[in-house]
């Protein structure tokens, strides 16, 4: 392998050197972020409808599916003269606790109504346990849709676009001819989405944030250390 080869006592050293003369990755963080996934599960939003109406129907099957048991949940009945949601009940009261939340994403997938989603932010702190219980006031979207910001969290350009850039585990009814579908009601200040593709080949990953695997795949990815080895 020669004099500095990597496999040899110089090598070791050779590896570091080339490091020195390489251009610094390091992001200036908290200054700067680094982009996110479309996907990134970060903290929880309560989403309305076009006409201003929650999308939470007070079910509580979030938090019959959390596993960390952080989210509770309880329902009542909608008033007749100013009804909160457009079914029969709403929810009446919504609390998440942060000291809990393992952002798993099952919150999400378990709601038949789409009301809760997540946004792409997760940098926030708190300085006593009950600001990390998030309630329903500060959950639920502002009246242009967009997830309020509170003190103690760095929202930053973008964090709070596509809240709902998320992929059901089906499609409905499990019926494969509509998947790839829009198959929900737009939300307060965005309208609907683009649906994800799937495994269907129905795509617009530009509209969606979505790189297709097959196409990191394809690309080369250079070794850590540069070149190949014979």
């Amino acid at each position: 392998m020669g004099l500095f080869g990597e496999t040899n006592f110089f090598g070791g050293f050779w590896v570091a050197a080339k490091q020195v003369v390489r251009p610094r990755i390091t992001t200036q963080y908290p200054a700067e972020k680094r982009p996110k996934p479309p996907r990134l599960h970060g903290r929880h939003v309560l989403n309305r409808y076009e006409d201003g109406t929650e999308k939470c129907i007070g079910c509580e099957l979030c938090a019959a599916v959390c596993p960390a048991d952080c989210i509770y949940v309880r329902g009542a009945d909608n008033p007749a003269d100013a009804p909160v949601s457009p079914g029969e009940r709403y929810g009446y009261v919504f609390e998440i606790n942060y000291l809990r939340c393992i952002h798993c994403d099952l919150c999400v997938e378990a709601c038949p109504t789409e009301a809760i989603t997540e946004s792409k932010m997760f940098e926030f702190s708190f300085t006593s346990r009950a600001e990390a219980i998030y309630t329903k006031a500060e959950l639920v979207v502002a009246d242009d849709g967009t997830a309020q910001r509170l003190p103690w969290e760095d929202w930053r350009e973008g964090e709070d676009l596509h809240t709902s850039g998320w992929m059901r585990a089906t499609s409905s009814s499990g019926a494969a001819a509509y998947e790839g579908r829009v198959q929900w009601s737009g939300e307060l200040g965005y309208g609907v989405r683009a649906p994800e593709a799937g495994q269907r080949g129905v795509r617009d990953d530009e509209a969606t944030g979505n790189i297709s695997i097959r196409e990191t795949q394809r690309k080369k990815i250079p070794r850590r250390f540069g070149g190949r080895r014979k």
